[in-house]
């Protein structure tokens, strides 16, 4: 009998063990804590979602012949609200390189004042584009509307990430 109590105690210790390490106790190291995102990144993104969902709004409308200039005005008013709101949703240590899911670059912090220039070019060419829709001319609202799109494509090419190439 003594026997089979050890090999018992053998079986019933390499069971524990087993759960052990399973669950990251005991003997190893333990994996190290996620890093939990800040509810700025949700916000940054989620503005950063509706002011592309706003643009596509008014490109939609420049797509017909005869578009809503007050729907493009309200889209653009959006945008130019959310492009206000742009800089404070850009706190120190929440880049790609901080390791969070996100497609800001560390260039953000490192050229802080062609961040601030590029949003700002962001505001003045939505707020043009708030005026211009007050008319009703259609070539010109729609040059405008390439010129806000040209501040998002100057901004992105420097400040995010491209995941795509």
């Amino acid at each position: 009998m003594p026997r089979m109590s050890a090999t018992r105690l053998l079986v019933t210790a390499a069971i524990a063990f087993s759960i052990a390490a399973c669950s990251g106790e005991g003997g190893g190291e333990a994996a190290p804590a996620a890093k939990e995102a800040p509810p700025v990144l949700k916000e940054r993104h989620d503005n950063f979602e509706a002011i592309g969902d706003a643009f596509k709004a008014v490109r939609g409308e420049l797509e017909k012949d005869t578009p809503d200039f007050a729907l493009i005005a309200t889209k653009a008013s959006d945008i130019n609200a959310r492009a206000q709101k742009i800089e404070g949703h850009f706190p120190t240590g929440t880049s790609v390189d901080d390791g969070y899911d996100t497609e800001a670059l560390a260039t953000i912090w490192q050229k802080p004042e062609e961040f601030k220039a590029a949003n700002q070019k962001l505001v003045d060419e939505s707020a043009k584009l708030v005026s211009l829709a007050g008319g009703t001319d259609k070539a010109a609202v729609g040059a405008q509307a390439m010129a806000m799109g040209g501040a998002c494509k100057g901004c992105h090419d420097q400040f995010r990430l491209d995941d795509k190439k």
